[in-house]
Parts: C-alpha cells; sequence; structure tokens
C-alpha cells in the first residue's frame, strides 16, 4: 500500500475518502482496539459540509443530524445576549450547519471507504525511512509495514509529529470542559439553536443531536476545578433547565479533558510525511472549527490531486491552508480568555459590548469561516 494514514478519527477517514477517489492505495492504522468515538456530539460547520458534499456524503450526514439554524449566545441565566441567523449562509451555499452524534458521523465515513483498509490496535511506537526511501512503521505490539507515503491525522498528541518533527508544545487554556448527551425534552424554542451560556469564568452549552438527544458541554476555570473537583458543584448559579440536563446524565455519558492547543507551527510537510487536522494545527473548541479545519484540510489536498501528484499535492497544501487554520486557533484562543472571564466588572462589560455587536462584524467572521480556501 502506498500511504499509510495514522488514526481512524474525522481527519483520517476523511482523507480516506479522499484518496479512495484519486484510487491512490492506502492503510488506515487505527491505536485503539475498537472504533468508538468519545465526546458525544459535534458541530459540522457549513464550510466542513461543502467539503463532504465535494466528497459525497453530504446527504448522509444531513440524514443524520440535525440542523443548526441559529447561534445564540446568552449569560448563565439563559438571557440572550446575543444571536445569528445562519439561513442566509444556507441559502448562499444550499447547505446547512448541522449537530450530530460523532458516532453517526463516524459511521457515515466508514461506509463511504473499504473497511478491509482499516486496521485496528496498531499503536504507532517508530517511525523510520530506510535506505531505499520507504519508511518502516513499527507498532507497539512489534509488527512493522512499509509504505512510501505517511500522513499523520493522530491529533494533538500527534507520534507522527513527534518523530518526524520533533517536539512541538501544547498550550494549556487551563480550562476543563466535562460533555455529555442524554434523552431530554428541550423546550420547542431550543430546536435547531445552537446555544451557549456565559457566567464567570464558567460557560455551558447544549444542542438537540436528534429528535431526543441532547448534547451539552460545560466549562470551568483549572483553578475552580481543584478547589472544587465535582461538576455537580458549579451548578448552582446556572440556568435550572442546565442543571437539570447535566445532572440526568448518566455517569457512563460524561467526559472530561483539559483544553489545549497546539502552538502554530509552520511545517505540516517533511520527505514524505504530511500532518493534518489536530497534528498540525489543533485549537481550542471555542469556534466548533477543530474538525472543520481538518476537512478543510482534506479538501484542499484533495483538490490539488486534481492537477498535480500525490507528492506535490502533499507539499502545496499546508502553503494554502496555514493562513486559515493560524487564523481559527488564534481568533479560538482569544474568544475562549474571553468566554472565561471572571472580573465581575469585566463579565458585566463583555456581556454588554456583545449585545450591540454589529451585525457587520458577525456577518465578515462567518463569511471568513465558511469560505473555503482557493486552490487554484
Amino acid at each position: 500500500m502506498k500511504v499509510a494514514i495514522i488514526g481512524a478519527g474525522i481527519a483520517g477517514l476523511t482523507m480516506a475518502i479522499a484518496l479512495k477517489r484519486a484510487n491512490i492505495p492506502f492503510v488506515i492504522y487505527e491505536a485503539t482496539k475498537e472504533i468508538k468515538p468519545v465526546g458525544a456530539g459535534i458541530a459540522i460547520a457549513n464550510n466542513a459540509m461543502q467539503v463532504y458534499r465535494y466528497l459525497g456524503v453530504a446527504d448522509q450526514l444531513n440524514e443524520r443530524g440535525v440542523r443548526i439554524s441559529t447561534v445564540k449566545l446568552t449569560d448563565f441565566k439563559l438571557n440572550l445576549l446575543n444571536s445569528t441567523d445562519l439561513t442566509p449562509y444556507e441559502q448562499q451555499y444550499k447547505l446547512a450547519n448541522i449537530a450530530i452524534h460523532r458516532s453517526e458521523l463516524h459511521q457515515v465515513l466508514l461506509n463511504a471507504i473499504d473497511r478491509e483498509n482499516v486496521v485496528l490496535g496498531k499503536r504507532i511506537q517508530n517511525i523510520e525511512k530506510r535506505a531505499d526511501g520507504l519508511y518502516e512503521l513499527t507498532f507497539t505490539d512489534n509488527s512493522k509495514a512499509t509504505h512510501e507515503y505517511v500522513i499523520g491525522a493522530d491529533g494533538i498528541r500527534s507520534q507522527v509529529r513527534q518523530f518526524v518533527f520533533g517536539d512541538h508544545p501544547l498550550r494549556d487554556a487551563k480550562q476543563v470542559c466535562w460533555r455529555g448527551v442524554l434523552d431530554f425534552d428541550l423546550p420547542p424554542t431550543h430546536n435547531h439553536v445552537a446555544l451557549e451560556g456565559w457566567g464567570k469564568g464558567k460557560r455551558f452549552g447544549f444542542v438537540k443531536l436528534d429528535s431526543k438527544q441532547v448534547y451539552w458541554y460545560f466549562l470551568v476555570d483549572e483553578d475552580k476545578y481543584i478547589k472544587q473537583p465535582e461538576l455537580k458543584d458549579h451548578l448552582a448559579d446556572c440556568a435550572p433547565l442546565v442543571a437539570q440536563m447535566i445532572t440526568q446524565t448518566p455517569p457512563s455519558e460524561l467526559h472530561i479533558d483539559k483544553i489545549y492547543d497546539l502552538q502554530l507551527m509552520q511545517q505540516w510537510y517533511k520527505d514524505k510525511v504530511c500532518l493534518i487536522g489536530d497534528a498540525a494545527h489543533a485549537t481550542t473548541p471555542n469556534l466548533g472549527q477543530g474538525a472543520c479545519q481538518a476537512i478543510e484540510d482534506v479538501y484542499v489536498f484533495s483538490r490539488l490531486l486534481e492537477q498535480f501528484t500525490l507528492d506535490e499535492a502533499l507539499q502545496k497544501f499546508p502553503v494554502i491552508r496555514r493562513k486559515k487554520a493560524h487564523s481559527i486557533v488564534r481568533n479560538s484562543w482569544q474568544l475562549g480568555q474571553i468566554a472565561q472571564l471572571s472580573n465581575p466588572v469585566l463579565v458585566a462589560a463583555r456581556n454588554t459590548a456583545f449585545k450591540v455587536l454589529p451585525a457587520f462584524l458577525k456577518d465578515k467572521q462567518m463569511k471568513e469561516m465558511f469560505e473555503l480556501d482557493k486552490v487554484y
């Protein structure tokens, strides 16, 4: 097989679809013994949906997901601070933003490739270039594989990045995030709405995944978490609806993570090894663009394959993608700092500012986010 894709997450599976379309042989190596998505829910924004339409799977995702037509920002009691109507972008691109369970997304992506090309239980232990120019991959079970190209789609703590590109430090946002999913009856006013509520050093968000399931997340500053590591201890001042959905979530559906991003790195390609997605430009989740930017990586690469060789496409794609991906990383980090303000005076000023945020600024940000990079 010509190409090794390391990681069977969203980036790796989307890349596999692109390679299959181009008739380029590949194998996906996944460290886990079972593809079991963690995180419960995900929003696929319009830019990523445009890519999936190009790759031929947008219709399947629309069938399994829920349209998001409005993004609302509120305070911690659900009082509205700002609202963004997404329907103009739906009309422009003939596509909607959707919320979907990660397992449903993975199922659609897996169905679009040959599953025999996905090898589970293969955690990378070493990558070494041989004298003949091929890469020898060694896995922790002592098995080996040989490939001409290696694509690192193995996330923020990428082993491919470590072995081939060296140390690139993560940046600690000093925030802790709980996530969960449950069957919950949301009021009809929350249909087709992605909502985020900002408090003092903490925030929450939720969105419907289907007619029954709701996906939620809750972030607190790390210092608050250290003092009170139980999520229930942070719910006293939030909206009763939010406290109710969180406390009713089965423990098996709760996930907790610290928030990091990757300090900006310029080199994503080196001698037939290429990084995509979080391995190259991991971002904090504040703009909902982490997976979407990985999906955009694949779009640019796939479009380049229409005119160039595999090696040329892999070399050219980072040059095109760096500007937007790095902009998303920077903007997401800044928004996360604003969202987590805890000083009461600054919180009041922040909330007032977002209430009067000019529509043209929101429109400018959305256009920049949803517009795909020009390839040629």
